[in-house]
């Protein structure tokens, strides 16, 4: 009996783990055959059976992890804010406050070019409104950039009326009129320099 259930207990990990391996599979081929196709439409019926067929899985497997095209598109989106997140961790931890914080900011700058229509797409509802889903991410990315705009604020490096409001709405409208990603790091240095302090203050 206890040979059965050490037995079973193992097998119910490899499934697990089975899972957990295709469900990375499947999110890294959706997300490779995004960047393939260059345009803003996001994943149709045709590019789901392909994210299936690059993974190596079968369409089962597919739909059993995202049973729909929603889902995909759900779990693709999380990955990038949570990326995004970490990246305002580590930078924290590894950089003077003032340069931690414009180097995620142009991080920030680079996903909202890059990644709206993503996440439009993953948020689409019925009414086509924003999802709750969406403004959890939202409250996500603001708070790692109050972390870090904190930190620069303490150190004296920037204007000590720069709100985290503000500063998310420059940035955002930095990365929605530039013309490309190099466009949109040109705008983000040039953002620095608007409120960035003379001095950088004590370190």
């Amino acid at each position: 009996m206890a040979s059965d259930t050490g037995r079973s207990a193992g097998d119910r990990r490899t499934r697990r783990a089975d899972a957990s391996r295709n469900a990375a599979l499947l999110l890294a081929a959706a997300r490779e055959l995004i960047a393939e196709s260059d345009s803003e439409v996001v994943l149709d019926g045709v590019a789901l059976d392909e994210v299936a067929r690059r993974a190596g899985v079968g369409n089962a497997t597919l739909y059993r992890h995202f049973p729909t095209r929603g889902d995909l598109l759900v779990a693709l989106y999380a990955d990038e804010v949570a990326a995004l997140c970490r990246r305002g961790a580590e930078l924290s931890e590894a950089a003077r406050p003032i340069d931690a914080l414009f180097a995620w900011l142009e991080e920030f700058v680079v996903h909202v070019a890059t990644k709206r229509a993503l996440a439009f797409a993953a948020t689409e509802g019925p009414t086509g409104r924003r999802t709750e889903q969406f403004d959890r991410w939202h409250t996500s990315i603001c708070s790692s950039a109050a972390e870090l705009l904190a930190g620069a604020r303490q150190a004296g490096a920037v204007r000590p009326d720069l709100t985290v409001t503000d500063l998310l709405a420059l940035a955002s409208g930095v990365a929605l009129t530039a013309t490309d990603v190099a466009h949109a790091r040109r705008l983000a240095a040039l953002l620095r320099r608007g409120v960035e302090n003379d001095a950088d203050g004590p370190e």
